[in-house]
């Protein structure tokens, strides 16, 4: 019997995760399935050029894990029993569950709506391929001076209130902070940002805590009613219960506490990588969720997972935050280093320039997933011990 390794998730951690499994273990010992609900990979990083009308490409997972051996499995998971190592998935195919030696859970993250009343009901967002596709439709709907509101001055509130202000002009654009705009970036970079708010005439609500959406307008904390007849709500991320359900140790967050390998601190079958693993940086800090991030955790689960199977010292891979890149729109972008602190540092790029570096970052993250064994070794590396003993190696 081969090891079973099951991937949950098929975004920029779990895609690329199971890509490194298969191009450095020998199929001959070990079978390896992928879990996602969408049938396509989905750029999330992309998702507000989609929504407000760009077309972009979508890979098909079935052509991008053809001939590598890794197997594809179009369901939703419905939950995870550790102590039986199994996941219950629903899909086309009806009801089902999956076995595994060991769990890649890189089931991401999703808008998180803080209970703030109407949010679920009449905002919008762009955390999903499907949520990103009904933004469109209502926004391809509105007349010359519709108003949008976005909520949130993370980075995907400032890409999204940009990008859509450049696409539609004609539309009426604010944004909602609760501090500062840009409070994080250095001097200069902020300068430069409201100089891009200004440019695309984008009016900026700061010191704005909304605490309640209706069809046409969001209510602010101090009473102030904002006109909007599209409210974009990207105030933060919000892990799938799934885990805290199944009997994980998980953080307040709801992510999956992991020791620095990436593995599961209360089953040692089960890592995590993506949004939905707590894992602390080496600034002593939980890695915030961001593609970045995604990149840095599933290097290391799958550096673990591959050296433990085959009795190899496992290595540690960096986590460290390096920096935003946040894209103004399609001819403009901030990049912006931070210290081992997370503290902006005096240097940053602007202009043209960043917004080319973050569209080849973009472009390679994708050629990345379409090529997932690139570069596969001609000597595939064979697990230290007989498959059948597999669950027990694991737990070592």
């Amino acid at each position: 019997m081969k090891y079973r390794i099951v991937v949950l998730g098929a975004g920029y951690a779990g895609a690329f995760a199971a890509g490194n499994l298969a191009r450095r273990l020998s199929p001959a010992d070990t079978d390896i399935t992928v879990v996602n609900a969408e049938p396509d990979f989905v750029e999330r990083m992309r998702l507000h050029q989609l929504a407000i009308g760009q077309d972009l490409a979508f890979r098909k997972l079935a052509d991008v894990f053809a001939g590598t051996g890794v197997r594809l499995r179009l369901a939703r998971v419905t939950g995870v029993h550790p102590e039986r190592r199994t996941v219950a998935v629903t899909g086309e195919d009806g009801d089902g569950e999956l076995a595994y030696d060991t769990l890649l859970y890189a089931l991401g993250s999703s808008v998180a709506h803080h209970g703030v009343p109407g949010v679920a009901e009449y905002a919008f967002d762009v955390t999903g391929r499907a949520s990103a596709l009904r933004l469109r439709r209502r926004l391809a709907g509105l007349g010359e001076g519709g108003t949008v509101l976005v909520v949130g001055e993370g980075l995907t509130g400032i890409e999204a209130a940009t990008e859509f202000a450049e696409s539609r002009p004609d539309l009426s654009i604010a944004l909602a902070a609760r501090g500062e705009l840009g409070a994080w970036l250095s001097p200069r970079a902020r300068r430069h940002l409201r100089q891009a708010f200004d440019r695309l005439g984008i009016t900026v609500h700061e010191h704005t805590g909304i605490e309640a959406v209706e069809p046409t307008r969001a209510l602010a904390a101090d009473g102030t009613s904002i006109p909007a007849d599209v409210t974009v709500w990207s105030a933060g991320f919000a892990v799938h219960p799934i885990a805290a359900a199944s009997g994980l140790e998980v953080a307040g967050t709801g992510q999956i506490v992991v020791d620095r390998t990436m593995r599961s601190v209360s089953h040692p079958d089960v890592y995590a990588a993506g949004d939905c693993a707590y894992a602390i940086a080496e600034n002593g800090r939980p890695l915030p969720m961001s593609c970045a991030s995604a990149g840095y955790t599933n290097m290391q689960a799958t550096a673990a997972i591959i050296a433990r199977l085959t009795g190899s010292k496992v290595p540690t891979i960096g986590l460290k935050y390096h920096g935003n890149h946040i894209s103004l729109g399609r001819r403009d972008a901030i990049f912006q280093m931070v210290d081992t602190d997370v503290r902006s540092k005096s240097w940053y790029l602007g202009g043209r320039t960043a917004a080319r570096l973050k569209s080849g970052v973009l472009k390679g993250a994708a050629w990345g997933i379409a090529h997932p064994t690139f570069g596969m070794p001609k000597r595939k590396r064979r697990l230290a011990t007989a498959p059948e003993h597999a669950g027990v190696r694991a737990a070592a």
